[in-house]
């Protein structure tokens, strides 16, 4: 990960949505951050301004945001040249969103990014990239989602908990490696962008944030049954200080071991997504 933040007040970028017209927007509408929801309105025009160039998008290309909330990173994608589409699930911010970015060119939809049809909002045959900032509570819910169920989004720029972020990017060795990061490894390849300090967000977590890009694979890094994979990972990882032999009990028999050529007595976090694929086509006597 980069040492520095991606806030860099030093920089002067214009203006989109200051700490004090993120507060002016919220009074006049009678409105406050719902907690229910997890929002924390990003308040520093750097840092959208700074996550718009992450996202790479320009002239013409197909971005949706999901939270898009008052509107502050909606605003630094559309400076891109970028053909915005902006999901918000909640109906007292919506109105406020759409008198900014509407006149703007921006596509507003309302909808609950964890039970959306992404079809009716990307055609299948169309390309996207998700730039976000997510919930802290449903972030990682709405990745592994779109990676499972929505393949037209095959690029996402996103902001989550540091913590998370550090999960989704991990790699066999690193200490966040679990089994989210072998679900993020089966779909796609990831990696940390940046630290973002509470400060820049309204109201101010308690924790800090990162940002973390995640670019879909052509295909699936394995070719295994993905409900037998992830359940395996979710039976190693569930007990990830005991050995193979001992937390897939059951589910692996000794000769399966064998035959993927990975040692019974190997821990989860050991293994990588390709390991995980052997395991599944020796269990399966292939």
């Amino acid at each position: 990960m980069r040492d520095a933040p991606l806030a860099d007040p030093g920089e002067n970028w214009g203006v989109t949505h200051s700490r004090s017209k993120i507060v002016e927007l919220l009074d006049s509408h009678g409105l406050r951050p719902s907690r229910a929801l997890g929002q924390n309105f990003v308040s520093d025009p750097n840092t959208v301004r700074r996550i718009a160039r992450f996202a790479d998008v320009g002239e013409g290309d197909r971005v949706v945001e999901i939270g898009a909330g008052l509107g502050s990173l909606t605003l630094a994608l559309v400076e891109t040249g970028a053909r915005v589409t902006a999901v918000e699930v909640d109906k007292y911010v919506l109105p406020v969103l759409r008198e900014i970015a509407e006149p703007v060119g921006v596509e507003v939809v309302e909808a609950d990014a964890l039970a959306i049809d992404w079809g009716t909002v990307v055609a299948p045959t169309e390309r996207a990239t998700v730039v976000a900032n997510l919930p802290y509570n449903v972030g990682t819910t709405i990745v592994t989602r779109i990676l499972d169920t929505a393949p037209q989004l095959d690029r996402m720029v996103v902001m989550v908990q540091k913590e998370v972020a550090e999960r989704l990017a991990a790699n066999v060795g690193d200490d966040a490696y679990g089994a989210l990061s072998v679900k993020i490894r089966y779909h796609a390849t990831a990696k940390l962008l940046g630290t973002v300090p509470p400060t820049v967000f309204v109201p101010q977590p308690e924790v800090h944030s990162a940002l973390v890009e995640i670019r879909r694979l052509p295909e699936p890094a394995v070719d295994a049954d993905p409900e037998v994979l992830f359940a395996l990972v979710k039976a190693g990882f569930g007990q990830r200080r005991k050995m193979l032999r001992r937390s897939l009990a059951g589910l692996v028999d000794a000769e399966a071991f064998e035959r993927a050529g990975i040692a019974p007595t190997a821990r989860a976090e050991e293994l990588d997504v390709v390991d995980w694929g052997r395991l599944v086509a020796a269990k399966a006597g292939a």
